[in-house]
């Protein structure tokens, strides 16, 4: 793969919208979606409304995929059905194939997931343009995924092919400084068929008091100590997986006291209880994803602590759990398809009413609505979106 070019800091690129021209450019979309119904509408129903709303989505791909995207895709979606209308794209980004926001909402961050691993961040103007800030190396390859500390002040990412995770100084505009800190998960050893450790996820405790980082090549989930003046890690503590399970994705209940893991390998679901003032994870047994094969992806819960929700790549479902006890038990009810091939990331809206599910294989988004008992109903046609591998609705 090629290295990411390194736009200068502040270098103007042509225009493309943001956040606020995403909410008033694809409003132009709005229509569209009004006249090409979502949901199907009962005989003796009266013809459905106009959308009240429309909320933006970006989407992440792989530019140097065969059929994949030119950069970080926009969309936007009605609020109310889930209907999404595709808009344009933010250029001169490469792989972006994980985005988080700023808690400003005024940047975003893209992973660059290749050999020379990097981290890009864009700055989304009032004006209605965009900055490509620039470009810093993660002092690894292959990065997956990359988070924003709480405070706004740390951008933190993983680099899974070279398994270790990186921290880079946000300044006040958004763009980023040179790395602080590189840490290489160098035990334990390597887990069942892996060669080496793969850093798959770096987030930030709820209470923002600890960095946990999940690492698939060696089933553990490493926990640090950020010093905010240095930017340095400092690893307090560890927790062991089943060998060979391939721990991928970690999601914090709201509580703040429950975590759930999705296991890539030994296609499980895992409960761990979280000790906010230690920082240590503590895994439970493994439970069943409802598909008897399947490679977990990405796990979400609902802004109230009441549904979670799995990706499922092969069987292409997505799993449905009732949370129980607090945050502490998860409880299978069914699986749904996801709509598309290979679901690889999950989004749920701000308000939790809607799922979104990016569809790697199929190139699409598929949306669904959520309902009062966590049901999964289709919203809308799927989105078509080149090689989807992360979608991150904007509140």
């Amino acid at each position: 793969m090629n290295a990411v070019p390194s736009p200068a800091p502040g270098h103007r690129l042509h225009a493309a919208p943001s956040r606020r021209s995403l909410l008033g450019g694809l409003l132009a979309g709005a229509a569209a979606l009004a006249a090409a119904p979502a949901l199907a509408t009962p005989a003796h129903a009266s013809a459905r409304p106009a959308p009240t709303a429309t909320r933006p989505l970006l989407l992440g791909t792989y530019t140097s995929a065969e059929g994949g995207g030119t950069g970080i895709g926009t969309a936007a979606y009605d609020t109310d059905t889930g209907a999404i209308t595709s808009g344009p794209v933010i250029t001169g980004v490469e792989n972006p194939s994980y985005l988080a926001l700023h808690p400003s909402g005024a940047t975003i961050y893209a992973v660059a997931e290749q050999d020379a691993g990097a981290v890009t961040a864009v700055a989304l103007a009032p004006d209605g343009t965009y900055e490509v800030l620039g470009t810093r190396p993660t002092g690894g390859s292959g990065p997956t995924h990359l988070s924003v500390h709480p405070s706004g002040h740390w951008l933190l990412s993983a680099n899974y092919t070279s398994g270790s995770v990186a921290v880079h100084p946000i300044a006040a505009d958004g763009s980023l400084g040179e790395r602080t800190d590189l840490v290489t998960h160098s035990s334990p050893p390597p887990g069942p068929g892996q060669r080496g450790p793969h850093a798959h996820q770096i987030v930030t405790s709820p209470d923002g008091g600890h960095v946990l980082a999940v690492d698939l090549g060696t089933d553990t989930v490493y926990t640090y100590r950020l010093d905010e003046s240095a930017g340095t890690l400092t690893e307090v503590s560890r927790a062991a997986l089943a060998p060979g399970s391939g721990p991928r994705h970690l999601t914090f209940h709201p509580g703040g006291r429950s975590a759930y893991l999705a296991c890539e390998l030994d296609n499980t679901t895992v409960v761990c209880a979280y000790d906010p003032e230690s920082g240590t994870l503590t895994p439970g047994a493994g439970q069943s994803t409802g598909s008897d094969t399947g490679y977990p992806a990405h796990l979400v819960v609902t802004g109230d602590g009441s549904y979670a929700y799995l990706a499922n790549r092969g069987p292409n479902s997505l799993t449905r759990y009732a949370v129980e006890g607090g945050g502490a038990a998860l409880r299978l009810l069914d699986t749904v398809s996801a709509g598309g091939d290979w679901p690889r990331q999950l989004a749920l809206s701000p308000d939790s009413s809607l799922l979104f599910a990016a569809n790697q294989r199929s190139s699409t988004v598929t949306a669904f609505r959520v309902g009062s008992d966590g049901s999964l109903t289709p919203a809308g046609d799927p989105l078509p979106a080149p090689v989807a591998v992360c979608v991150l609705p904007l509140p």
